[in-house]
């Protein structure tokens, strides 16, 4: 018991402490301090016959230092490339995190199984052989140079990508491994940073590329040490409701790319399909024109894309006034209600609103203001917007309507899925050439005038 000691470790950030505390020091959160044993590593010294340490790494200029571009793996697919910023970095450590069931383990699986050039070692700690089989016939690929273990010894996955020698290795969860020199469950804060930093060791000495799958909190936060996303090079962030069919994978941290970028799939019965142009899928395809809808221009990262802003407004049957938000933020959605009472008159504190961004998808973007009131304001004097007519801005207290960023790749957004009309903030197109744009645009500062273009 020479070489192993106990320390108290938060469960919410990962910060150690020598002894127990209430309240972690770090991220404030109150009981959160386990405590572990872990093994006391031995330093190893090279000494230089006058006694001093010899450092294998020697300081040079940064000048000096010769750089290339990194070489990177294509994946099949094109979402997932732009996300990680072109492809999958030779050596990398990314961790892709998800709710259970969202389609982490489909994602992955979908992927691996159509690469043919390299032999890739799936790891599996949750299911068995069995069952990734029966998913990867649903999915309707198979392959020889994938080979499945289901293990959770750190120790023995080494022994295995001793024998394997993969291009490729996908630990499906990290949670579920453990180390045997710390005496600690698998997902403790200990094992998950062991486990993180052996395989990220291995990966950089290696040039083999690690795909780390991880558990999330009931906050959506990645479960585990926050040491765990600062090691890895790229957190990806699969989100969804599972109750849709579209889920959405962003960056959260990219060494090697964009964090902007994000990939939109849809649910199948054979697993995850692309959604290359997001807009058309979004916007109701009837014919007839229907009140309470508007279509707001929106961003996602750096992609632009058109999205359907629903609401209905009725009179309040039970006395107290209803608000219900769907996708987007109810505080939010009462500020805009605060500023078409006091700002343009119109009495909307006994009514119940209902508001929903279509798709299922939860929209964060200030432009969607403009669509938001729109949409209100056409439920409640029942007049259905024209057609073909999209909106983008922000909304301030005073109801002016505010600039909003990137408006010349929003317009063409819109021109591109045949919008005749877009209605956008005033002194916004300072610099963009609108010559050769189709569409007409028309500019408004206040929300009367949105108003008064929509209905007039």
């Amino acid at each position: 018991m020479k070489n192993v000691k106990t320390a108290w470790f938060c469960n919410n950030c990962g910060a150690e402490s020598p002894k127990w505390q209430g309240r972690c020091p770090v991220c404030g959160e109150w009981n959160t301090m386990v405590e572990e044993r872990v093994a006391i590593e031995k330093k190893s010294r090279t000494l230089s016959p006058s006694g001093r340490k010899v450092s294998k790494s020697k300081p040079q200029p940064v000048s000096k230092i010769e750089t290339s571009e990194e070489p990177r793996i294509k994946l099949p697919s094109g979402e997932l490339n732009r996300v990680l910023g072109g492809g999958l970095v030779t050596g990398s450590l990314v961790l892709i995190g998800g709710e259970p069931g969202i389609g982490k383990s489909t994602l992955v699986l979908q992927n691996i199984l159509s690469i043919k050039s390299r032999r890739i070692l799936y790891v599996s700690g949750e299911e068995s052989a069995q069952q990734l089989k029966m998913r990867a016939d649903r999915i309707g690929r198979l392959s020889d140079n994938v080979y499945i273990v289901c293990e959770t010894s750190l120790q023995n996955i080494q022994e295995h990508i001793e024998e394997v020698q993969p291009g490729i290795v996908v630990i499906d969860s990290i949670q579920t491994i453990a180390s045997d020199e710390i005496e600690s469950v698998a997902g403790s804060v200990s094992q998950v940073r062991e486990c993180a930093a052996q395989l990220l060791k291995y990966a950089k000495e290696t040039s083999v590329p690690v795909l780390l799958i991880g558990h999330i909190t009931k906050e959506g936060n990645i479960a585990g040490p926050k040491v765990l996303e600062h090691i890895v090079d790229a957190v990806l962030q699969f989100e969804g409701d599972r109750q849709h069919m579209y889920r959405i994978l962003r960056s959260i941290k990219n060494r090697f790319g964009s964090t902007s970028e994000l990939g939109i799939y849809e649910m199948c019965q054979r697993g995850l399909r692309e959604v290359t142009n997001p807009s058309e899928m979004l916007l109701t395809q009837a014919d007839n024109d229907l009140s309470g809808i508007a279509i707001g221009v929106t961003m996602e990262g750096i992609r632009a894309f058109l999205i359907e802003v629903q609401a209905l407004v009725s009179t309040a049957a039970y006395g107290t006034p209803q608000r219900s938000v769907t996708g987007f933020d109810s505080k939010r959605m009462n500020m805009l209600l605060a500023v078409l009472e006091k700002r343009v008159g119109f009495k909307l504190a006994t009514k119940d609103v209902f508001l929903n961004i279509a798709g299922g998808l939860k929209v964060n973007d200030p432009a969607l203001d403009l669509a938001v009131i729109c949409a209100i304001l056409s439920s409640n004097v029942d007049m259905a917007i024209p057609h073909r007519f999209c909106m983008a801005g922000e909304v301030g207290l005073s109801g002016e309507i505010r600039p909003i960023t990137r408006i010349e790749q929003r317009i063409r957004e819109a021109e591109k899925l045949g919008m005749e009309t877009i209605i956008i903030p005033r002194h916004n197109l300072k610099g963009v050439d609108t010559s050769k744009m189709a569409i007409k645009i028309i500019e408004v500062s206040k929300v009367e005038e949105a108003f008064r273009a929509l209905f007039a």
